[in-house]
C-alpha cells in the first residue's frame, strides 16, 4: 500500500467520524435550538437530524416537561404591618423554545425574582387573617401575574402555590389559644346540647311510662268492672232460670218453706250469733223435726 492510498483511507475515516458526529436523534420532550454561523437557525423536534458540520452548532437543548420551581422563603410584610415568611413552588413548562434561549439571559433567576416581588405586592394589600384565608385567591393572581410577565421568555405558568406560611412566633402564639379557646368554646356548646338533649329525652320518656301506666290502670279498672258487670248478670240469669225452673215445677208451700229456711242458713253463713225466724219458717222446722223422729222410730 502506497503513500497516497493510505492518506485517502486516512480522508475516508476522518470523513465518516464527522458525518457520525453530526448525525442527532431528538428524544421525546426535548427541542434542540440550531444556530448557524452564530445566528438562529432553526428548532429540531423529535427525530433523526443532520448538523452541517463547522457551520451549525447546537445552541442549547430544551425540554419541554413540566417543570417545578420550589423557591426558599421570602419575607412579605402585610397590610397590618406583619413580617411572614412565605415560599411559593412554580409549576411551568417550556412553550417555546428560541424565546426561551434568547428571551432572558437566566429564566430560573428572573422568574424567582419576579414571583417574590409579585409576592410581595399582593400580600401587601392584604390583613394577616386574609392570607391566611385566601391561598386560592393569592395563587390564582400570582398565576395569571407571572403568566403574563413570563410569556415573552417562551415560559407558560400552569400553576403557584404557596406552600407554607409561617408568621412571627408571636403570632403564632396568639393564634394557638385562640384556637383552644375555640375549640374549649364549641366543646362546651355540644356538652350542653347533649345535657340539654339528654334531658329532654329522659323527661319525654317519663311522661311516656307515666301515660302507660294511667293506660294500664285504666285498662284493668275497666276489665274489672266489665268482670263484675258481667258476673251480675250471670247471678241475674242463673236466679232467674232458678225461678223459672220452681215455677215449671209447681212447688208446694213445704218446698217453698225449706228453700226460705236454705236461704237463712246461707244468710247466716255461719257466722251469725243471732238469727231470727219467720212463723212459717219455725212451723216447718218443727214439721221437719217430727218427719226425722218417726223415720228414727
Amino acid at each position: 500500500m502506497g503513500p497516497l492510498e493510505f492518506v485517502l483511507i486516512f480522508i475516508v475515516l476522518i470523513l465518516i467520524i464527522i458525518i457520525a458526529r453530526n448525525i442527532r436523534v431528538v428524544q421525546q420532550a426535548k427541542a434542540y435550538v440550531i444556530e448557524r454561523l452564530g445566528a438562529y437557525s432553526t428548532t429540531w423536534s423529535v427525530g433523526l437530524h443532520f448538523k452541517i458540520p463547522f457551520i451549525e452548532r447546537v445552541a442549547k437543548i430544551v425540554s419541554l416537561k413540566e417543570q417545578v420551581a420550589d423557591f426558599p422563603p421570602q419575607p412579605v410584610i402585610t397590610k397590618d404591618n406583619v413580617t411572614m415568611q412565605i415560599d411559593t413552588v412554580v409549576y411551568f413548562e417550556i412553550t417555546d423554545p428560541k424565546l426561551y434561549t434568547y428571551g432572558i439571559e437566566n429564566p430560573m433567576t428572573a422568574i424567582e425574582n419576579l414571583s417574590a416581588t409579585t409576592l410581595r405586592n399582593i400580600i401587601g394589600d392584604l390583613e394577616l387573617d386574609q392570607c391566611l384565608t385566601s391561598r386560592d385567591i393569592i395563587n390564582s393572581k400570582m398565576r395569571s401575574i407571572l403568566d403574563v410577565a413570563t410569556d415573552p421568555w417562551g415560559i407558560k405558568v400552569n400553576r403557584v402555590e404557596l406552600k407554607n406560611i409561617l408568621p412571627p412566633k408571636e403570632i403564632q402564639n396568639a393564634m394557638e389559644k385562640q384556637m383552644k379557646a375555640e375549640r374549649e368554646r364549641r366543646e362546651a356548646i355540644l356538652k350542653a346540647e347533649g345535657e340539654k338533649r339528654a334531658a329532654i329525652l329522659s323527661a319525654e320518656g317519663e311522661k311516656e311510662s307515666a301515660i302507660l301506666r294511667a293506660d294500664a290502670k285504666k285498662q284493668a279498672a275497666i276489665l274489672e268492672a266489665e268482670g263484675r258487670a258481667e258476673a251480675i248478670i250471670k247471678v241475674q240469669q242463673a236466679t232467674a232460670e232458678g225461678l223459672k225452673l220452681l215455677n215449671d215445677a209447681s212447688p208446694t208451700d213445704a218446698v217453698i218453706k225449706i228453700r226460705a229456711l236454705e236461704a237463712f242458713a246461707a244468710a247466716a253463713n255461719g257466722q251469725a250469733t243471732k238469727i231470727i225466724i219467720p212463723s212459717e219458717i219455725q212451723g216447718l222446722a218443727g214439721l221437719a223435726e217430727g218427719i226425722v223422729e218417726s223415720v228414727k222410730k
